[in-house]
């Protein structure tokens, strides 16, 4: 198991309580579900980063499709998958 350190959080009392109620309810420790909504929340906006960071590369060396293009294969997907 990888070493813990500690991290101080500030969060409505509200969300504290629903936090307290699914700890409660999944018979986890509070710690345990924050430490894992970070985790999850950190490696959505890390993917997020990555793919806009892709997106603007691409768009810089010209890797690109125009709209009208776009628009068709998106048309051409649909129908097929509409038969």
């Amino acid at each position: 198991m990888a070493a813990s350190t500690t991290l101080t959080v500030r969060m409505s009392e509200s969300l504290k309580n629903r936090l307290g109620l699914l700890a409660e309810k999944t018979q986890r420790t509070q710690s345990f579900l924050a430490e894992r909504a970070i985790a999850g929340y950190v490696e959505r906006e890390l993917e997020m980063m990555e793919a806009v960071e892709e997106g603007l590369e691409d768009f810089r060396t010209g890797n690109v499709v125009p709209h009208d293009e776009a628009a068709r294969r998106i048309r051409a997907t649909i129908a097929k998958y509409e038969r």
